[in-house]
Formats: C-alpha cells, sequence, structure tokens
C-alpha cells in the first residue's frame, strides 16, 4: 500500500519501523529493494500541508514510490538532515551558520532549493475589534511590554500570546524581522504546531499569535488576519499572495526544501517536481505563493 506519513508531535517514531527515516547515505541501497522506492521528507510545519500536497501527486505520478513527510519543525527537519535520518529537509528558514559547521563535521553537504514563499499572518479572535497593528506595537506585545489590548486601541481584555515553540522555524523568523531578535515574554504560550495554534486563538477572544499565510486562508471564519502598518509611505498592508510577491508585506519569507549534495534518484526527481508548473500550481492551490508562473 502506498501512503504518506504525516506528523508533527510524534516524528520519531518513524525511527522506529524499517524503511522510515533512512539518511541520505542509505537511498541507493532503499532504492533497490524490490520494486518500491522510498523517500523521506522532514521539518517545517509550516510547510506540512504543501509538502503532503506535492507528496500525494508525486505518488500518483510515480506508482512505486513511498513517501514519509513529518514535521517537528525546520530545526528538526535540518538536524534530521545532518544526522542521516532524512532525504530531504522542509524549511522555513535558510540554515545557520552553526549548522553548516555541523554539517559539514559530518560531511553532509546541504544544498539548498528556493520553493515558494509565504507570509505570515498575525492572527486574532475574529470577534477583537483591533484590524490594524504597526511592527513596533507586534513587537511590544510578543515581548511582554504591553499586557492589555487597550493600549493598542483594543478592548479592556488581557492579551494572550501564543508562538510556535523554538524548533519551528516560523518562530525563528517572528523573533528576528518582527522582535528585533528580542526574548517571547516569559507568559507566552509556546506550542507545538500550526494547528494548534490557531484552535487555541479561534478559542480564546484575548489572543493572538502567528501563522503561514496557508493556514490561514485554509482557517477562514475561524481567526481574524491582522493588517501591518508600515513606517513612511508604506501604509497599511494585508498578508495576501500579491503583498507577499511584491514584497511590500513585511512579514514574509521563502521557503527551502535541503538535500545532501546534489539530489540524485528520487529526490532529485521529487525537488524537479515541486519547482515544475505542475509542482508549483499546488504552490498556489495550498495557499501558499508560487515563485514561478
Amino acid at each position: 500500500m502506498r501512503y504518506i506519513i504525516i506528523s508533527t508531535c510524534f516524528a520519531f517514531l518513524l525511527l522506529s519501523f524499517p524503511g522510515c527515516g533512512p539518511g541520505p547515505s542509505d537511498q541507493e541501497k532503499k532504492e533497490n529493494k524490490g520494486d518500491v522506492r522510498y523517500l523521506t521528507i522532514k521539518g517545517s510545519d509550516t510547510m506540512v500541508h504543501l509538502v503532503s500536497a506535492w507528496a500525494e501527486e508525486f505518488m500518483k505520478l510515480h506508482p512505486g514510490v513511498e513517501l514519509s513527510v513529518t514535521g517537528g519543525g525546520s530545526g528538526t527537519g535540518i538536524a534530521g538532515l545532518i544526522n542521516g535520518t532524512t532525504d530531504i529537509c522542509a524549511s522555513s528558514r535558510k540554515i545557520k551558520d552553526k549548522e553548516k559547521e555541523l554539517a559539514a563535521g559530518r560531511n553532509v553537504e546541504p544544498l539548498e532549493f528556493k520553493v515558494a514563499l509565504d507570509g505570515i499572518a498575525v492572527i486574532v479572535h475574529p470577534e477583537n475589534q483591533v484590524d490594524v497593528l504597526s511592527l513596533a506595537q507586534l513587537q511590544d506585545i510578543f515581548t511582554g511590554k504591553f499586557t492589555n489590548w487597550q493600549e493598542v486601541g483594543g478592548a479592556d481584555q488581557a492579551l494572550l500570546v501564543f508562538s510556535r515553540e523554538s524548533s519551528s522555524g516560523t518562530y525563528v523568523f517572528f523573533q528576528e524581522h518582527v522582535m528585533n531578535r528580542q526574548d517571547y515574554t516569559p507568559r507566552a504560550r509556546l506550542l507545538p504546531g500550526t494547528s494548534a495554534l490557531v484552535q487555541a486563538v479561534s478559542s480564546d477572544k484575548g489572543a493572538i499569535g502567528y501563522v503561514g499565510l496557508g493556514y490561514v486562508k485554509e482557517a477562514a471564519g475561524k481567526v481574524k488576519a491582522i493588517s501591518v502598518s508600515t513606517p513612511g509611505e508604506g501604509g497599511t498592508i494585508a498578508p495576501s499572495d500579491q503583498s507577499v510577491k511584491d514584497g511590500s508585506y513585511p512579514i514574509s519569507r521563502p521557503l527551502f526544501l535541503y538535500t545532501n549534495g546534489e539530489p540524485k534518484g528520487t529526490a532529485k526527481e521529487f525537488v524537479d517536481f515541486a519547482l515544475s508548473a505542475s509542482g508549483q500550481s499546488i504552490v498556489r492551490a495550498a495557499g501558499y505563493v508560487a515563485i514561478q508562473n
């Protein structure tokens, strides 16, 4: 039976079963086992929905392939690539210099492929009366300087901050680009997955959090995306495909796949598919922003 394994919380279980979680060095061995070829892809929770959609279509086109897609965060995926427990890493951030050094120490050469664009949307409960926040206000909220919605023009209600956990590329990107590398408030509640964060914000009128743009479209009606005001003539920008693509939305980023050196065999076929016209149409359908027409 052909399948996709999707997990954000129990990725370690994959390592307990034969054929799951092998390192790139085992790829040729795997592809020579009978008529079935295996490929593991691990990493960004933001990208799980997209990579799973790619995987489903890819397996239709390649009947002899079985894919395992797991989340856990960009850091987890990069660690898997370095440790040899995944063939491809999906990451919502660039690999860090420290990770490159660790990879070099294991004779791993991470090769980067930019496959899509994503905007990080700040979300609140649909009944929250606040529609626009500046980058400075967002920084003060997520660092804990502001603790009540009144301080940003909202109701007299305590601010409840939700964030992804530190292994998430979204956590790192938001901290660097919105919070100016400052620490998150100790009152922030860290959640292991994007779906859990959407659910938490949709359940509390005082909540605020952040998710990839694709998840906002999927959760339409459950949460509200906040527009971001920028200094100067930037004005107020709502997160959208167009504002991400033209660079006007300030909280946006590229999404990547990483392989150990030049990909070969099934790994190369998958990367090529993700960048193809068909793969990029899936990017758009999944709620992300394509890098190619």
